[in-house]
């Protein structure tokens, strides 16, 4: 066993993904949910088919005491080695012109100070082991025209990853980003635009959006042993967009 992951929003799309693999590869998995209980159910149920302990919480990211919460539920699995800062929002495409506080309070709450709190409660019980950031290709090109809040927020989240990535290496504990591309989940449903990928296909120059596994492949690699001498490094799961 390699211990126990944390992944937050592991009820669907890159996090559900993640979970299965995680857990085919050994992991004990702890998946952080907000509102798709039926879902985090279903992750739970086929982690625990790969002869695994697995657990679903339910946990909103940006509230300290629902991350102390779920860290604590995770650490009745086993020792924790892994966390999986997933958890992400999007709102509906627009302008900047357009942005309102509210919302980009939202984005930010998500996307960031859920980053930065899981994090911080990561590095405070870890001995050892890995975090691993999912940060978005929107983070380096801006989304212009759809969502600059949530391209900047991701922002964020990478220099987050450099700077912890410095702080910790010598707890023994690698700090690392996956970057995904136009990936096909329901996050641009929410955006408002279910056909994004396939309307923006033409522009990655491996001509396809991506799936969820394929981006999982990358995050439990830069989790496990293989990656050992990885840390604030960033990988692009982007088709070369």
């Amino acid at each position: 066993m390699n211990g126990v992951v944390i992944i937050t929003g592991g009820s669907r799309g890159i996090g559900a993904a993640t979970a299965r693999l995680a857990a085919r590869h050994g992991w004990n998995v702890c998946l952080s949910y907000r509102a798709r209980e039926d879902a985090a159910t279903d992750v739970v149920a086929a982690c625990r088919a790969e002869g695994v302990r697995a657990q679903a919480v339910r946990a909103d990211v940006t509230e300290e005491a629902d991350v102390a919460a779920l860290f604590d539920r995770a650490e009745r699995l086993g020792p924790l080695t892994g966390l999986v800062n997933n958890a992400g929002v999007v709102a509906p495409q627009t302008r900047v012109a357009n942005l309102t506080r509210d919302r980009i309070e939202r984005v930010f709450a998500v996307n960031t100070v859920g980053a930065f709190l899981c994090a911080r409660e990561a590095v405070r019980r870890m001995s050892g082991g890995a975090i691993v950031n999912v940060s978005s290709r929107a983070a380096v090109l801006g989304a212009p025209g759809e969502y600059v809040d949530y391209a900047a927020a991701k922002a964020a989240v990478d220099a987050l990853t450099v700077g912890l990535a410095k702080e910790v290496a010598g707890s023994g504990i690698r700090v690392n980003a996956v970057r995904p591309g136009l990936i096909e989940t329901d996050i641009h449903a929410e955006g408002g635009e279910p056909g994004r990928v396939a309307r923006l296909a033409s522009s990655v120059p491996l001509g396809r959006g991506g799936t969820p596994q394929e981006v999982a492949e990358t995050v439990v690699w830069l989790l496990s042993p293989a990656a050992s001498y990885v840390t604030g490094a960033f990988v692009d799961v982007g088709g070369g967009r």
